[in-house]
């Protein structure tokens, strides 16, 4: 499943189960994050890619394809 809006993936993300899952992922993909920022960030899509942004340099293009492959085919995401 592809996520069209911010909306839609901020609604996705505030799953505590789902954040928790992407929460884990991200730590692994962007080592730079902090926990207080990943906190700071949880369910809300914008922030969390203006997080990664400006920590990585990541595009938000990027940062939406990296979402689009931890949540495409995994039936628990």
């Amino acid at each position: 499943m592809t996520y069209e809006t911010e909306t839609d993936m901020s609604q996705r993300l505030q799953d505590e189960g789902t954040w928790e899952q992407f929460k884990g992922k991200a730590r692994e993909e962007w080592g730079e994050l902090t926990d207080q920022e990943l906190e700071e960030a949880q369910g809300n899509w914008e922030q969390f890619v203006g997080t990664v942004k400006e920590k990585t340099g990541e595009t938000a293009e990027a940062i939406e394809r990296k979402f689009n492959e931890w949540t495409d085919g995994d039936s628990d995401f």
